[in-house]
């Protein structure tokens, strides 16, 4: 499971409380990358402090900790990163449901198709917006690495909405070829 790698890694970038970590996923990693509340962050935090991963840094007002990774958090976020092991379970929604526009006619594919490609340009824009205004990657700057994500999310949006149109060609040549072969057998 990510969540806790997700931890990790905002965490080794700065110490943060569990208020600000809910908030990192309100924006831009819960919208793109990873959604988490403060029900599922707060009960992780606590699993990874007793397995040694994190640690309370400093105890505030009503309660407050801010979480800090340890030196083994460090190396569980790395031996993450790095494992590519990929006989784990794949579970890909966008993926699966690729597959499964077969099982729609083809007016309701292409729209379908439509959508996705509408909604892919939109983010790519978004996320080119807030490139923009966000300036260059500064080495040295763990907090602007965020923008490498976001430059790797624009790409990928913008790849995903040229996927839809071309996809939205073919479905629509074939439709065009199925019409006119039925009308010729009805001949």
């Amino acid at each position: 499971m990510s969540l806790p790698h997700a931890l990790l890694g905002l965490l080794i970038v700065r110490p943060r409380s569990g208020y600000e970590l809910t908030k990192e996923f309100e924006s831009h990693i819960g919208r793109h990358a990873w959604a988490a509340g403060h029900t599922s962050i707060y009960p992780e935090l606590n699993r990874m402090a007793e397995n040694g991963l994190v640690e309370v840094t400093h105890e505030g007002a009503r309660g407050s900790r801010t979480y800090a990774a340890t030196e083994a958090g460090r190396a569980e976020l790395r031996r993450w990163m790095f494992d590519r092991d990929r006989s784990r379970k794949v579970r890909n929604e966008e993926v699966l449901r690729m597959f499964l526009i077969s099982a729609l006619d083809p007016d309701d594919a292409v729209a379908y198709l439509r959508g996705i490609a509408e909604e892919s340009a939109e983010k790519a824009a978004e996320l080119a917006k807030l490139l923009a205004a966000t300036g260059p990657i500064v080495q040295g700057d763990p907090e602007k690495f965020g923008l490498l994500a976001a430059e790797y999310g624009r790409r990928q949006y913008e790849a995903v909405h040229g996927w839809a149109e071309w996809a939205i060609t073919q479905i629509t040549g074939q439709a065009a070829e199925e019409s006119r072969s039925s009308r010729a057998t009805a001949s």
